[in-house]
């Protein structure tokens, strides 16, 4: 089977949708497929849409076996949201969805897929709202008359909002478009599911994937020399965040809780580890400097072990997860997690048993919530075992990958008898 893989961004950049492309692609290439990435340079997210952050060279490489084409960048000049909306009211959904504003531009891979003489059976795509990316994908298929598969990762936010800015944002017009475009459509979580389906794609055209984990890439850190280089005391009660440091993935809130209760409890401490996107670089600022706080930056594979060990618990109270890939991994190293009610987080995190699930914004409530777990280290032990305990039946990769390319098959088939 010969596949065709389009991401705005591939390793050894850091994200959810990456991890789960640079997975897949492995896992097919091991189960004898040809697989190609088509993806950009951008190694930051900031890289995507501005000048002056990490990226790779333009080229064309082998990675494990994973044929990987890599794009320049266009776009990135002072006031490209706004040539970048005018252009998203021309009355075609293909340019709506080209010039989404928030998705990367890439000029050369567009001008590659439209004269591209790829051999491939199937194409697959993520994520939403990256449309730019999406626009590609969707071009290659038709001009080759090939099957395309979405993975959108719908992010939708506060359930109890009805105008949640967020989940407008992954359900535009042009994106709803793209979905009823799809010939099959990939989801995380039944919340997920039942999103796509009211948007009217047709339910024998979903299946629900959902994500792995895989426990020796991810455990094995050692607590004392993890605190020991991040001078942090070792009875003291550690909550771990790791992910891109913004609003929507919740460190501000976090951020903002700490602030409200570290004062009186001294023994408590934050570890944040992940890149600082801009808005939340701007509450930083205007908040004092709390010795309980430690930030680790970006950390790599080693760090991130050594991470996880030093956690007592995973707190990541994100409004924009689809599923929460890092939510396996805390679980992974057996700890208890704490995220918002909200997206696919509310279907993976069994409240009180596994985790806490908190509502939306409740900063009394994410307080709270970490209070108790600090007092309660019978608590903690127990769901962060119960997390562990579902890891085998429920989140296993190579099952994950064999359902992926089964649909894949189905969707080749189907194809060719139409």
């Amino acid at each position: 089977m010969r596949v065709a893989q389009f991401v705005h961004r591939y390793p050894p950049a850091r994200g959810g949708a990456e991890a789960w492309i640079d997975r897949l692609s492995r896992g097919l290439v091991s189960r004898g497929d040809d697989v190609t990435v088509w993806t950009t340079t951008a190694i930051d997210l900031e890289a995507m849409w501005k000048r002056g952050f990490r990226e790779l060279p333009l080229e064309e490489r082998m990675e494990d076996g994973v044929r990987v084409r890599r794009y320049r960048l266009s776009m990135r000049i002072p006031g490209r949201k706004y040539l970048l909306k005018a252009m998203t009211l021309i009355p075609h959904r293909p340019t709506q969805l080209r010039n989404i504003p928030s998705s990367p531009q890439s000029r050369r891979m567009w001008q590659a897929v439209r004269h591209a003489s790829t051999d491939v059976d199937v194409i697959h795509a993520c994520a939403f709202p990256y449309g730019g990316i999406l626009a590609s994908a969707w071009k290659l298929a038709r001009r080759l008359n090939k099957p395309l598969v979405i993975t959108p990762f719908l992010h939708l936010g506060d359930p109890d909002d009805p105008d949640d800015p967020l989940r407008r944002a992954y359900t535009i017009p042009a994106l709803r478009w793209l979905l009823h475009e799809a010939d099959h459509v990939l989801v995380q979580t039944p919340t997920e599911h039942q999103a796509v389906l009211d948007i009217g794609v047709p339910a024998q055209r979903v299946t629900i994937q959902g994500l792995g984990v895989a426990e020796m890439e991810c455990t094995g850190g050692d607590r004392r020399t993890a605190r020991n280089k991040w001078k942090i005391p070792h009875s003291a009660f550690v909550v771990g965040h790791l992910a891109n440091q913004s609003v929507e993935k919740g460190t501000v809130d976090l951020l903002r809780v700490f602030h409200q209760i570290a004062p009186g409890r001294p023994d408590m401490h934050l570890l944040l580890a992940g890149s600082r996107m801009p808005n939340f670089l701007e509450v930083e600022k205007s908040l004092h400097t709390i010795p309980q706080v430690r930030q680790l930056g970006e950390i790599d594979e080693f760090d991130k072990r050594n991470f996880f060990a030093a956690c007592d618990v995973f707190c990541m109270p994100s409004r924009s997860d689809s599923f929460g890939l890092v939510y396996l991994e805390a679980w992974a190293n057996k700890l208890p997690v704490v995220g918002y009610r909200a997206g696919g987080v509310a279907n993976l995190i069994r409240h009180r048993e596994d985790g806490l699930l908190v509502e939306c914004g409740d900063l009394d409530q994410l307080g709270g919530g970490l209070i108790e777990l600090a007092a309660r280290p019978e608590r903690r032990k127990k769901w962060g075992e119960n997390g562990h305990a579902r890891i085998d039946p429920e989140f296993q990769w190579s099952e994950k990958i064999d359902l992926v390319r089964k649909t894949f098959q189905d969707v080749i088939s189907r194809a060719a008898k139409a």
